[in-house]
């Protein structure tokens, strides 16, 4: 679906009046919470395609369970093993996008005769949720959405490609000094549409390691998502939770030779660094510092189960044995999860528990949570 020039630039003025309201400047987490989720405006917010194979029909990236139904089927075991163990009956999936990932598993666990009460959606995105009801019609009896999380829940919780979306603050070293990366634009009031500019300013802020070296240096910190996984932490009275995404531990992340950040925009399968322009059309990310993950988990009281590679993790799950009963184009699609060039090395998976430890089938082998 074609967004209208009229919706990108009332969501230009948007930001432009929060602009001028913060005095000519605003934090990157805040524009990018802005492009993103701004009601009716924000690209998670209106009803572009998103999510496809092909830029043909508009899409903007695939993620795993578009690429693949054996994602979510191999995924799946893992889901049950956890739910048997924690002795709980739901599950709750994190940002759903097109519900592929949601019939996947509510087919598997079906078939596998796995108790389910109930699968909950929390998604923020109307559009997405409207979606997502057509394609999970048959499980209407058990699908619910919500917008919110209540004070306590249990069972286990999934996010595919979730924390990548989080706003992040950005931090640049500049002969030395470092600031606070953010956003101006040039008459926030007039009639025309604005145009963003970067503007640092001074901060007390730091990454949370020390970078090697006196070059410039352009980076991100987490502080919405650790704040989400604390704030998860605590509601989550018992179950478990698997995370799936881009990114790398602390040590990587702010490795001297990452010097221009993480951040990056998706728009008709095409990626660039700009997340100034075109603001509304295009995805925005960052790459997941899953140390930081980790320890905020662990800060608010969960254990971490496990860490690697999402083609470890698929293939401890049942990988093989799936991709070897498929047919050839089933299988050719299925190696692009588990490819080094492709998602298998770059995307990992954190899994993590209320309670004591236990053996997840995901981190059998392989496991790199030592790296963490």
């Amino acid at each position: 679906m074609k967004i209208p020039h009229s919706l990108t630039s009332t969501l230009a003025r948007h930001i432009a009046k929060t602009i001028a309201d913060s005095k000519g400047w605003i934090g990157f987490d805040t524009f990018m919470a802005q492009a993103l989720y701004t009601p009716g405006l924000g690209y998670y917010a209106h009803d572009s395609t998103k999510f496809g194979a092909m830029p043909q029909a508009g899409s903007d990236f695939v993620t795993a369970p578009e690429m693949s139904r054996l994602f979510g089927q191999t995924l799946a075991a893992q889901v049950a093993q956890a739910l048997h163990v924690t002795q709980t009956h739901e599950v709750w999936e994190f940002g759903a996008g097109s519900g592929a990932l949601a019939l996947q598993l509510l087919d598997t666990l079906a078939a596998l005769g796995v108790p389910l009460q109930r699968y909950t959606i929390v998604d923020l995105s109307g559009s997405l949720r409207a979606r997502q009801q057509l394609k999970l019609e048959k499980y209407a009896a058990v699908v619910r959405w919500v917008s919110e999380l209540p004070d306590t829940m249990q069972g286990v919780v999934v996010g595919n490609e979730v924390l990548d979306a989080m706003p992040v603050k950005l931090l640049s070293r500049i002969k030395g000094e470092w600031f606070e990366r953010g956003v101006t634009c040039d008459s926030p009031l007039a009639d025309a549409e604005p145009e963003f500019y970067w503007q640092d300013r001074p901060t007390d802020l730091r990454p949370p390691v020390d970078v090697e070296g006196e070059h410039d240096y352009l980076t991100e910190i987490h502080q919405q998502g650790e704040s989400f996984i604390r704030t998860l932490a605590d509601k989550l009275t018992q179950g478990a939770a698997f995370f799936i995404d881009y990114g790398f531990p602390e040590n990587e992340y702010f490795h001297p030779q990452r010097h221009m950040g993480t951040v990056m925009c998706h728009f008709l399968h095409k990626s660039d660094p700009d997340p100034l322009t075109n603001v509304g059309l295009k995805d925005i990310t960052a790459h997941v510092n899953f140390t930081g993950i980790a320890l905020a988990a662990q800060e608010a009281g969960l254990e971490v189960l496990g860490y690697c590679t999402q083609a470890r993790f698929l293939f401890n799950c049942g990988l093989g044995p799936l991709m070897d009963a498929s047919e050839l184009a089933v299988r050719a699609m299925a190696q692009r999860l588990v490819m080094e060039h492709e998602m298998g090395e770059l995307f990992k998976v954190v899994g993590l528990t209320k309670g004591a430890p236990w053996d997840a089938i995901g981190f059998a082998q392989g496991d790199r949570t030592h790296t963490l």
